[in-house]
């Protein structure tokens, strides 16, 4: 086999690689955020006392209840 021959499929073996990661490393973060949101009920809680709100826990169940659907929403207009 000659040294080019050789080169190119270094590089064909690289580049697939690299785009096989991605895509794999990709599935992984979104499984695992779907899994464990990055916001949960206490950083709400600490958000809105910052914001100089009260929270209630039906805010606080409301707007979780409101960032899932979107989530949801989000997941099934990627789908299509």
């Amino acid at each position: 086999m000659s040294t080019g021959v050789a080169v190119l499929l270094i590089i064909v073996a690289l580049i697939v690689g690299l785009v096989g990661g991605f895509f794999i490393s990709r599935k992984y973060m979104m499984d695992y955020f779907e899994k464990n949101p990055p916001i949960d009920e206490n950083m709400l809680r600490m958000m809105m006392l910052q914001m100089g709100q009260k929270p209630s826990e039906r805010k606080i169940n409301q707007m979780m209840a409101q960032m899932k659907t979107q989530q949801k929403s989000a997941k099934t207009k990627k789908k299509k």
